[in-house]
């Protein structure tokens, strides 16, 4: 299979991808969601070429989230500057109206015309805030899911029910208020109390979890040792001015 380019234009929440052969002939096109499932089909979709090179614009700014990604994947990257996609757009439309699918084409197009471009390597720190990242998603999900199993048992022990956003202090407490004689209702108040437990534990590891991405973040943006702080410049009062 010949090599392909994938031209990308990321957004924040989305990415645009363009595949083009070395005659600049679309081989396939796509629109992508850039939490994980749209980031897993997008590059399901590149990988469906062997030989492929993937062109990301801005890799510096708006496209470094996918570009690091894929980077992070094994996948070859070039950084293309923003402003030759803009002059690729412009010669092939003729204007430079911007649309995503133009975008993505003239980035691909890029990449295949240009040498030099710089290849995307690995930034560590942003795999490491990716990894936590994903790690703090999970336990948002499974949190989610216990609390929903203890809304359906509360809902059968408590009249009314619970309220949609509940605590475990908050389930804890109403669970309290009854005290089920009946074999069902006493299974059921155990593992309530049970799954109040699991929520106890989750929101601590949630909360060391965002504690780990803060300090991470923190330590990313702290100058590096050496660097040159900026000083403000003293402006030296004009010849012949008295204060």
């Amino acid at each position: 299979m010949a090599q392909v380019i994938i031209g990308v234009d990321p957004h924040k929440r989305s990415a645009t991808i363009e595949i083009i052969n070395d005659r600049e002939q679309g081989v396939g096109q796509g629109r992508f969601g850039t939490d994980r499932d749209g980031y897993k089909a997008m590059l399901a979709a590149g990988r469906k070429h062997t030989d492929r090179i993937w062109a990301v614009e801005g890799c510096s700014c708006i496209g470094r989230h996918v570009a690091q990604r894929l980077a992070a994947d094994g996948e070859t990257v070039l950084d293309v500057p923003a402003k030759l996609s803009a002059r690729a757009r412009v010669f092939a439309t003729g204007q430079g109206r911007k649309t995503d699918p133009v975008d993505a084409r003239s980035v691909a197009v890029v990449a295949l015309r240009t040498t030099g471009l710089r290849q995307v390597v690995v930034d560590d720190t942003a795999v490491a805030l990716r990894l936590l990242v994903d790690r703090r998603d999970q336990l948002g999900r499974t949190r989610t899911e216990v609390v929903s199993r203890l809304h359906h048992l509360l809902l059968e022990l408590v009249p009314g029910g619970a309220k949609k956003f509940l605590s475990a202090t908050q389930a804890r407490a109403l669970l309290n208020t009854v005290r089920p004689r009946d074999v069902v209702g006493r299974t059921r108040r155990w593992l309530a109390s049970e799954l109040i437990h699991e929520l106890v534990v989750i929101d601590k590891k949630i909360k060391i979890a965002n504690a780990e991405l803060t300090e991470l973040v923190g330590h990313h943006r702290q100058p590096s040792a050496g660097a040159h702080r900026h000083r403000p410049v003293r402006r030296r009062p004009a010849a012949g001015r008295h204060r």
